[in-house]
């Protein structure tokens, strides 16, 4: 049975009806930036487009894009369409390359992200009756308090334990009776293998769902953290220059994560061009928020790579599905000209037994995102690490298999569990060789 619908006069709408909505919402925030956003003012002018000339979604091609640069050439405040007087929390990215990224919100924004992110949670089986244990990080990154403030709104026992200290977090899944677990899917890893250290059989508690995002990640670690937690596990996205997390969520039957487009307009581009793409076909997402008051963005360039489906979901949803995200456009690496996705590398891993989900890819850098060489490092069980011969043949193995997927060779190195370094937060996979070599 599917898990009951929270908002059914959106989330069952039929497609005439979602493209009325969205074409009248689309009409009204085009009003607000152009009126309100000199940055936006500015960008439509140069395409010679009037607010008045966009009467509907179909229309969307003519407006500019927003990219994650123009976030950082206006910071902090240069996107805001409303006062600052009006603005009652800021989040923002982590800034590792320079100013961070920061998104405003309304009084009303957070309430509409709290029911997105609580038709979210409902989308993946939550109810008022589960306990859910918050590991995603408080603070400026828009996780932590974002799905609180969801699962709050559905009515479920929050625990805001935000990450670290993994054997609290163990103890208090044991103690209080956690039945979801929130997390990047890394971290939830991490908690198998600190559980696993502790003698814990944390499948043994009434832990039986868990809600990640946050990083890319593959089928094949969804798999290991259901066995691992004795979970279902489900795929979130969102992104902090759009609204956070709610941007799109999976439910029961796993066939694309969906958008709540009364909120959201999403397309697929080609990444080079930037021409629309039909339903179906793979390229970048591409977002518009319809309802964000305080820092509402046009057209945002997400270097997401992914594909929209229109059809209704046998969950009874009808909101388009976007698939689960391949990769990024700017994070895929070219290798002896060759394009190779970390996720790529990721599925090829984890299917292989004896392999634990921590690895590195080490990069030899040629150009700017070009490169000339890869190294796979990863880790492995403790019954293969003492055996030169085992280490010998799995090597072998998984070298065979990597080359075989991306078309290229690559070198391998296995280590000992434990080898590599954990993240609390978003897991780094990929690293340049000039720079480790510095750091040490």
């Amino acid at each position: 049975m599917s898990a009951p619908i929270r908002a059914p006069e959106f989330e069952q709408m039929l497609r005439p009806e979602i493209k009325r909505l969205q074409s009248e919402r689309l009409r009204a925030i085009v009003r607000h930036v152009y009126a309100n956003v000199p940055f936006y003012r500015k960008a439509f002018d140069e395409r010679s487009v009037r607010p008045d000339q966009i009467r509907s979604i179909d229309d969307l091609p003519r407006l500019p894009f927003t990219a994650k640069a123009d976030f950082k050439s206006t910071y902090p405040y240069g996107l805001l369409a409303v006062p600052l007087e009006q603005v009652v929390r800021v989040h923002a990215s982590s800034g590792t390359t320079g100013k961070p990224i920061v998104s405003a919100y309304t009084r009303n924004d957070i309430a509409t992200w709290a029911e997105i992110l609580a038709r979210a949670l409902a989308t993946a089986g939550m109810t008022s009756n589960d306990v859910y244990q918050n590991c995603q990080g408080y603070g400026l990154f828009t996780g932590g308090l974002g799905w609180h403030y969801g699962a709050e709104l559905l009515g479920a026992t929050v625990v805001p334990t935000a990450t670290g200290n993994t054997r609290r977090q163990i103890t208090m899944m044991q103690d209080l009776g956690t039945t979801v677990l929130g997390s990047t899917p890394s971290y939830a890893l991490i908690i198998a293998e600190t559980a696993r250290e502790m003698g814990v059989d944390i499948r043994e508690n009434k832990l039986r769902l868990a809600l990640c995002g946050a990083e890319p990640w593959s089928e094949q670690m969804r798999k290991d953290i259901e066995e691992r937690l004795g979970v279902t596990a489900f795929d979130n996205y969102g992104l902090t220059e759009v609204i956070g997390p709610g941007v799109s969520a999976e439910c029961e039957y796993h066939c694309g994560l969906h958008v709540p487009e009364d909120h959201f307009i999403v397309e697929i581009v080609n990444p080079q061009t930037g021409e629309t793409l039909p339903y179906g076909e793979t390229g970048e997402l591409v977002v518009t928020t319809l309802t964000k008051e305080a820092l509402p963005v046009i057209r945002f360039r997400t270097r997401d790579i992914t594909s929209l489906n229109p059809e209704p979901c046998r969950c009874g949803r009808t909101q388009v599905r976007m698939a689960r995200v391949t990769g990024r456009s700017d994070d895929m690496l070219i290798v002896r000209g060759v394009n190779v996705f970390p996720s790529q590398i990721e599925s090829v891993l984890l299917a292989i037994e004896g392999i634990e989900p921590q690895y590195q890819i080490i990069v030899d850098r040629q150009h700017a995102f070009s490169f000339t060489d890869i190294e796979v490092r990863c880790e492995v069980t403790d019954s293969i690490a003492g055996d030169p011969s085992k280490i010998a043949s799995l090597e072998q193995q998984v070298r065979t298999l990597l080359d075989s997927v991306l078309g290229i060779s690559t070198r391998v190195k296995l280590l000992a569990l434990g080898t590599l370094p954990r993240s609390e937060g978003k897991a780094k996979r990929v690293f340049d060789r000039a720079d480790l070599e510095r750091a040490t």
